[in-house]
């Protein structure tokens, strides 16, 4: 059960902070000797942090029942639909290489490391005063690509969406707001795949239920944080990190 709440702990906080949850549940166990959360785990994991997810954005979810008399509702549809292509195309055809790298932790490290790079980037786009009632095909599609790069472990998805996002002339907020709606088909999707192989596979365990829920709960607080610290300070603070953590997992796997 401790180690259902570690891995919830895990997942929880990098799920949405811009620091890789793939990366961390790859180098973690490396580095410590743990035992790498098996597929059941993983499923229950991503459920986690999906209730998260959609409570936090609870109201914009919401809002996409009215689509008739919500211009910017069906604004947003569009932009969710646009930015889950990329990924899904890339991530369905690149499936065995991307899977590959899962087992290359010196690689993970080295992807943090550009997590990292992309952070600081993030710094030198400037502040956007853009909203998304006011986006358009192309931001999606530039928005979506980011987060296709994110299906390498160690290059964060949340960073990489952010990143984009801003680069596209939205304001931090509105840049994280998109980020982690768009992440809702993906965590969806990969714990639909997963739980399929799990059906066949079997391995779950009530203890995984503990994971879940820390995982619910401490992905809800990381959110709540991150759009506080990125209204104040930005993604520097973070852009360290995966630096200093990249460049110290290089070195130690």
């Amino acid at each position: 059960m401790l180690t259902a709440a570690l891995w919830g702990l895990i997942q929880g906080l990098t799920e949405f902070l811009p620091i890789s949850s793939s990366g961390h549940l790859v180098l973690v166990p490396a580095i410590f000797g743990f035992e790498e959360p098996g597929l059941a785990a993983s499923v229950m994991l991503h459920l986690g942090t999906l209730i998260a997810v959609v409570a936090y954005y609870r109201r914009d979810l919401l809002r996409l029942l009215h689509l008739r008399s919500d211009p910017e509702a069906r604004r947003i549809l569009m932009l969710l639909l646009v930015g889950t292509v990329p990924a899904a195309i890339i991530g369905l055809s690149l499936k065995g290489p991307i899977e590959a790298v899962f087992t290359k932790p010196w690689l993970v490290a080295l992807a943090l490391m550009v997590t990292g790079a992309v952070l600081l980037f993030s710094g030198l786009v400037g502040r956007g005063v853009r909203r998304l009632a006011s986006g358009r095909w192309p931001d999606g599609l530039v928005v979506g690509l980011a987060q296709a790069f994110a299906l390498l472990p160690g290059i964060s998805r949340s960073g990489m969406t952010i990143t984009a996002g801003m680069a596209q002339g939205f304001t931090r907020t509105e840049a994280a707001r998109y980020a982690f709606l768009l992440s809702i088909p993906a965590i969806a999707g990969a714990g639909l795949l997963d739980g399929l192989e799990m059906a066949d596979r079997g391995g779950f365990s009530w203890d995984l239920l503990v994971g879940m829920g820390v995982a619910a709960v401490v992905g809800y607080a990381a959110i709540w944080g991150l759009i506080r610290v990125l209204a104040r300070v930005g993604l520097l603070p973070l852009a360290l990190y995966c630096l200093g953590a990249g460049a110290a997992a290089y070195f130690l796997v």
